[in-house]
């Protein structure tokens, strides 16, 4: 083979490949073996039939067709191996000669992996600060937990205010004519949640049990009935009741009865050392973040728009997944925060960017450090996986062994333990 590579910029190189007329020919041998098993020629059995039979079949350009795509991958990856190219994605191919009584040149252009040039990664100078929990904080939780044990009391001859419920019934009217679904009876509404139309709930402040008022409103246009949206309307509404949470008494009676504990005290310190111990895991998280950015700002390297580009589509991948997960289709979701997907790509653009130049910086520290991944480490990332998705090991291994990703397994091992060692040698 001859080979011959062009950098057309910083990221492309065109290879121009040339094999010899007698490997084409070998390639067209196996390529009409193979035609012949999956055709049927009338008076033969399936791959038995002669080649000329088959030539006069398919013809010949298929025949060569079929030995281009058997003879090429070989020598496109001989040629990335000469060059010492790793490429990102797939190469685009162009077929300059292709006969039977020529030799074979083809070109491909490739988007080539970029070197990586790193910077200091061991040692890093990075603070970890832990937040004092302050009585406040404490007081929060406590508040949160009177509050999911409040009781709705009738709040006599109250008038309504933010944050209290109205027990009211109503009818819209549009036209002055009632609609479908604008009817209720007895329902509760918070005033100040945002639930109803806008506008309408703060009509509804200063009433009082039994009073009656005339609620008027404009349903948004982009309401989801068409033959309302954008239209004025007439809410006919009585307010039965007025209701107010009335929160328990913080005493030990209250605690005995709402945790495990017994007196206010034990309760306090407890959500104190819980909140502590966020806290540190927090400062401690943060900390490892830090380095690992550091580690990424300290090296250098030109990325080609592909390696970001592959990067947010495999980020928008994940995004559909998880909508997925939760009932939501990728459209409901554009639909309901008012983006296209140009627009979700742009904001994924900044972090995909940094992802994939900080995955190159640990493959290269793995490289460099001369990091090896042994069974025991594949096997606890398994457990890992199985354990946040809900599985089994087994069916892990399984799913991994089926979809060939037993390479992309083995980085995401010896990038964790670059991490480590990042982390490990934080200067203290």
């Amino acid at each position: 083979m001859k080979l011959t590579a062009e950098r057309i910029d910083n990221h492309k190189v065109v290879l121009e490949m040339e094999v010899p007329q007698e490997d084409v020919k070998k390639a067209m041998d196996q390529a009409i073996a193979k035609i012949a098993t999956r055709i049927n020629v009338p008076g033969f059995r399936k791959g038995k039939a002669p080649r000329k039979v088959i030539e006069n079949r398919v013809g010949e350009q298929a025949i060569l067709d079929e030995a281009f795509d058997i003879i090429a991958p070989k020598v496109y990856n001989e040629a990335l191996t000469k060059e010492n190219i790793t490429p990102v994605g797939r190469p685009e191919i162009e077929v300059v000669t292709l006969a039977v009584d020529k030799d074979l040149v083809f070109k491909a252009t490739v988007v080539a992996r970029p070197e990586i040039e790193l910077g200091e990664y061991k040692g890093l100078k990075v603070e970890k600060t832990v937040e004092e929990v302050k009585e406040e904080d404490i007081q929060k939780q406590i508040d949160a937990m009177l509050e999911h044990n409040a009781k709705m009391v009738v709040a006599e001859g109250a008038e309504l205010k933010d944050g209290d419920f109205a027990v009211i019934d109503f009818e819209g009217f549009v036209d002055g004519e009632a609609f479908e679904g604008g009817k209720g009876e007895g329902y509760p509404l918070q005033i100040g949640s945002g639930s109803f139309i806008p506008g309408f709930e703060e009509q509804l402040v200063g009433a009082k049990a039994g009073d009656e008022r005339d609620v008027n409103v404009v349903f948004p246009a982009e309401y989801h009935a068409p033959n309302l949206a954008g239209k004025s309307a007439l809410f006919k509404v009585k307010v039965n009741d007025v209701k107010r949470k009335e929160l328990p008494e913080l005493n030990d009676e209250f605690v005995k009865g709402a945790s495990a504990f017994a007196t206010v005290d034990e309760l306090k310190a407890d959500i104190k050392a819980n909140l502590e111990k966020t806290a540190a895991e927090k400062a401690e998280n943060s900390m490892r973040a830090e380095a690992i950015k550091q580690a990424t700002d300290n090296c250098k390297v030109d990325l080609p728009e592909l390696m970001i580009e592959n990067r947010i589509d495999h980020m928008i991948e994940e995004l559909d997944i998880n909508l997925q997960n939760r009932g939501m289709a990728l459209e409901q979701y554009l639909a309901f925060t008012k983006m296209d997907l140009e627009q979700v790509r742009n904001n994924y653009r900044e972090a995909a960017t940094i992802n994939v130049k900080t995955d190159m910086m640990l493959e290269a520290i793995a490289k460099k450090e001369e990091m090896k991944v042994e069974a025991v480490d594949l096997q606890a990332e398994v457990e890992g996986m199985a354990k946040a998705y809900g599985a089994t090991p087994k069916q892990v291994q399984k799913i991994i062994q089926e979809q060939g990703r037993v390479n992309d397994l083995i980085g995401t091992v010896l990038r964790k333990k670059a991490a480590k060692l990042i982390i490990d040698s934080i200067a203290q």
